[in-house]
């Protein structure tokens, strides 16, 4: 899972960087791995600086008086293809044809096939394992095909739509040609989530923005946000905008996981509010936890979420159930989100680290805990064990989202079955496994239900981690087993390179990878690129000159 933006501001002579350092810090909870921007200025020169590491400490003041230009393209990133290495960090850029930069979220389900395409075919060389750098590779490589010095709309809109032939799987992607503009696509499906606003320019004139979550274009007064659609594309230059469906009918089927837990609850994603969604799931919470009660014959004291996620369909479950709301447990608001830290060791340490739990609301008590989700059950067991440290009389967990018991294959890491508490495991080998006294799990029917009602044109969502059915097809258990083995916490690791082999990726070493040190340390590069004529006209010219970075 990762957030993408971009931003062309109409009056060329303002930097954007700022603007979008702003706005990465508000998808910051889509991830905290590594962090990336690059501008474009005069001439088409794109300005770079990503690094491991949270948007606060990776764009200083200093870093970001460097990126000069009035458009660019930004990313927080949260591995789950690929490793946890500083090269990895998006956006990603190739030199030819154009100057391209490039960042995207989700993941694709067909790699093996499309790095055999790159290898015998295209003759590209893919210089990481992050099938962002292949999805990249794909849209240079069609629009290679051309031939042309100077390309238009027609000939990107071309090339997208082959990628969408190319490529299977979940794709939300933010693109910038240098010297020419901002570009957006979202895979056939829908799955992850982008799109776009306006605003009116300093100067006159209008600004236009691409981003994962509508927050993002709220804060920075942008207005009028459209998410781009199954299969679209949006080119926007300082002169026009042009859109196009480029793929044929999918099944639209958006990430239901993303309502449950990874956007931002002021966020509005494919006409839905995720605040609303949240509120529906804890009424239809309500009614299922009332009916598990009655025939365990248990009752309850208290109702008390795990911050933060969970604290809307909590609070609207009480109200349902008529029972007391406690903020139970205090948040440490320095801890990253656990669910997203590499390594079980690291999220197992972090749980007390984020939480603690207050007496007072515990003691003697018949205590329910409202959670999002449980997929590993390492936050839950945490908690749990926390609220009997204090002295809860019986500890009862409810889950806004039903067991999750199969693998995400579209972005979000939940990697190996045998890693998911609920994986071959009914709710009371669940409940035992966390130490809980009782699990009660939201029913599928509610969930979708619940999340439904606020936009019925969508007639399905993407449900794959509950009920295994893969909406792209091409997911079969050897794919599964695949995938389980890059994604394990020993992999993340290692930094593939291409297809040669694995690299230690601790830090520390001297490798160079596309003019980036792989030393943890934060780079700050500048791309130059000869200016030899202007792509379509734009006012920026941009040649194909063979720079140290991502040359190729």
């Amino acid at each position: 899972m990762c957030g993408i933006l971009g931003l062309l501001l109409h009056d060329s002579s303002i930097d954007c960087a700022h603007e979008i350092s702003e706005g990465l810090s508000l998808l910051q909870h889509r991830g905290q791995d590594a962090c990336g921007i690059v501008t474009c200025g005069p001439k088409g020169r794109f300005f770079q600086c990503k690094a491991n590491g949270m948007v606060r400490d990776v764009f200083d003041s200093n870093a970001v008086s460097r990126l000069i230009g009035g458009m660019g393209v930004g990313h927080v990133r949260y591995p789950t293809a690929g490793s946890s290495n500083h090269a990895e960090a998006q956006p990603f850029y190739v030199n030819s044809p154009y100057g391209i930069v490039f960042a995207h979220n989700g993941n694709l389900i067909n790699t093996a096939s499309l790095l055999h395409f790159m290898d015998a075919d295209a003759h590209r060389h893919i210089n990481t394992s992050s099938d962002s750098e292949l999805l990249l590779n794909i849209f240079a490589n069609n629009l290679q095909q051309t031939g042309k010095f100077r390309i238009n709309e027609e000939d990107i809109f071309t090339a997208i739509g082959g990628l969408m032939e190319q490529c299977k799987g979940a794709y939300a992607c933010v693109a910038m040609l240098a010297g020419f503009g901002i570009i957006a696509f979202r895979d056939p499906n829908g799955i992850r989530p982008v799109g776009m606003a306006v605003r009116r320019g300093a100067t006159g004139g209008r600004d236009y923005m691409f981003s994962s979550e509508s927050v993002v274009a709220d804060a920075s007064g942008f207005g009028e946000w459209e998410d781009v659609k199954p299969g679209e594309a949006i080119i926007i230059t300082r002169s026009s905008i042009s859109r196009r469906q480029v793929s044929g009918p999918a099944t639209f089927a958006p990430d239901i996981f993303e309502y449950v837990y990874f956007a931002r609850p002021d966020s509005v994603l494919d006409g839905i509010s995720v605040y609303r969604s949240r509120m529906a799931m804890g009424d239809n919470l309500a009614d299922e936890v009332q009916r598990v009660l009655r025939e365990e014959g248990l009752n309850v004291d208290v109702v008390i979420p795990v911050p933060d996620t969970s604290r809307v369909a909590a609070l609207n479950l009480a109200q349902k159930l008529k029972l007391p709301y406690r903020e139970g447990f205090i948040k440490n608001r320095y801890v990253g989100r656990t669910f997203i830290m590499p390594g079980q060791q690291m999220r197992k340490k972090n749980v007390r680290r984020k939480l603690n739990a207050m007496a007072l609301e515990f003691v003697g008590k018949n205590v329910l805990i409202v959670d999002d989700s449980i997929v590993r059950g390492t936050t839950s067991k945490e908690i749990v064990q926390m609220a009997k440290d204090v002295g809860a009389k019986k500890v009862i967990v409810a889950s806004c989202a039903p067991p999750i018991r199969f693998s995400n294959v579209y972005g979000i890491d939940m990697p190996s079955r045998v890693e998911l508490v609920a994986h071959n495991r009914d709710n009371n080998a669940i409940a035992k496994a966390i130490g809980a006294d009782l699990v009660i799990f939201q029913t599928l029917p509610d969930l979708i239900g619940a999340v439904r009602q606020f936009n019925p044109d969508i007639k399905a969502f993407d449900c794959s981690v509950f009920d295994g059915f893969y909406v792209t097809g091409g997911v079969d258990d050897a794919y599964l087993q695949h995938i389980e083995r890059i994604r394990s916490d020993n992999a993340k690791n290692n930094v593939q390179l291409g297809d040669v082999g694995t690299l230690e990726g601790k830090g520390g070493g001297a490798v160079k990878q596309t003019g980036i040190s792989t030393n943890g340390v934060k780079e700050d590069v500048q791309v130059g690129l000869g200016g030899s004529g202007p792509i379509n006209g734009a006012d920026d010219t941009v040649g194909l000159h063979n720079s140290w970075m991502g040359a190729r």
